[in-house]
């Protein structure tokens, strides 16, 4: 199976929106095509899914490692202390 993508960015209802374009073999095309019947959508239908579950999955990863490093942060008893030094002194060499 080969897959190609064109990807063609338009603007729709106020929204940049891309046309990609798949090349694949026609028995998976076929049986897509009759899953998507099956679950009552499109084949683009359930690339439009996966592909945006895809992306909610890593917003969602990306949103729960920072709430943990903030958890992390928030929690600590750490002091730096009284600072001694300047921006000079940290760059002379």
């Amino acid at each position: 199976t080969v897959l190609s993508l064109l990807c063609v960015e338009e603007k729709r209802e106020g929204v940049f929106m891309s046309n990609i374009t798949m090349t694949l073999g026609d028995d998976v095309i076929k049986k897509v095509k009759r899953i998507a019947l099956e679950k009552n959508t499109t084949l683009t239908g359930l690339v439009r899914d996966y592909l945006t579950g895809i992306a909610k999955r890593e917003d969602q990863r990306v949103e729960e490692a920072i709430a943990e490093l903030t958890k992390i942060m928030n929690s600590s008893n750490i002091e730096v202390g009284e600072i001694t030094w300047t921006r000079d002194d940290l760059h002379e060499r």
